[in-house]
């Protein structure tokens, strides 16, 4: 079983039969399947909510959290991201919390074929939403957990990278300069943790729209508090070196040790998209893990 495998699956029936009950009012009868990931597989209505159902026991924590906290959210930070307007809730039918949010049209990143050009051009607004989500201070975060995935600790997350690349060799072998890299990270002390993060920031989770603009941020499940290098790697996978100037004129300095953790990341979540696409046939995502991989080991 990989380790993308549901461990329950929400088919079209499944979902129309739960969105149905618990929300008569909506258009259940004509869904479509707008995304799915390891973790969650989402639905959308004919009038334009976006259900998202877990498909894994781990991913239930997350969608516990995304219920309880997008509401306040989704008025705060400059992009559109889910409302969580629509609480499901455990059923016989359906063992998990689920819930709607207001669609966001707009397509994942991994499909648009961005040239360098464009990616310069989402630097700033990058720069400028990461910067207010790391800005927020609420009262809620306290009962956050601390980075949970270990995604700024080096000690977890170096040992976890050089098992990707191993795994994504017959697609992709790194270069010798990323020993190197690796061994100056893995002996980095693990940050504090300072501010609100999205947790799990990737070409997957960000919109753009038929202009190339952002447009939506999603899948907050790992919403946590950490370091915000654990939201950073896009700086160095998304972006070209001709960008990254422009994402820090938004957002602010970071300090070395900050870049060396996020691109660290940029080479884990590259390596593990990049595996997970072939996998699945996923050609345009493939690319773009693969092609992010390169460009975090420029500049």
């Amino acid at each position: 079983m990989a380790q993308w495998d549901a461990e329950v699956e929400v088919d079209e029936a499944l979902a129309r039969a739960l969105i149905a009950q618990r929300f008569p009012a909506l258009d259940a009868g004509s869904l479509r399947c707008v995304g799915e990931g390891w973790d969650n597989v989402v639905w959308a209505t004919g009038d334009g909510v976006a259900f998202r159902f877990p498909r894994r026991q781990m991913a239930v924590a997350g969608v516990e959290r995304e219920i309880a906290l997008l509401p306040a959210l989704a008025s705060r930070l400059g992009l559109a991201i889910p409302d969580a307007a629509f609480a499901g809730t455990p059923s016989a039918r359906f063992p998990w919390p689920w819930f709607g949010s207001t669609f966001i049209a707009g397509r994942e990143i991994a499909t648009a074929r961005l040239g360098d050009a464009e990616r310069i051009a989402l630097a700033p607004q990058l720069g400028s939403f990461l910067r207010t989500l790391h800005g927020l201070r609420l009262d809620v975060a306290a009962s956050l957990p601390t980075d949970p995935m270990g995604r700024a600790d080096m000690a977890v997350r170096v040992p976890r990278t050089r098992a990707a690349l191993v795994e994504l060799a017959p697609l992709w072998t790194a270069p010798p300069a990323v020993d190197g890299l690796l061994d100056d990270a893995e002996h980095l002390p693990r940050p504090q943790a300072t501010s609100f993060v999205h947790g799990d920031l990737h070409v997957r989770h960000l919109l753009v729209d038929d202009d190339l603009a952002l447009v939506g941020v999603i899948d907050w499940g790992d919403i946590c508090r950490a370091h915000p290098c654990v939201d950073l790697s896009l700086f160095w996978s998304l972006l070209p070196p001709a960008g990254r100037d422009a994402f820090l004129a938004a957002y602010g300095p970071v300090e070395e040790e900050g870049l060396l953790r996020a691109r660290v990341l940029a080479l884990c979540l590259c390596a593990l998209l990049a595996a997970y696409a072939h996998a699945r046939g996923m050609n345009d995502l493939e690319h773009e893990a693969c092609s992010g991989l390169v460009r975090t080991l420029v500049g």
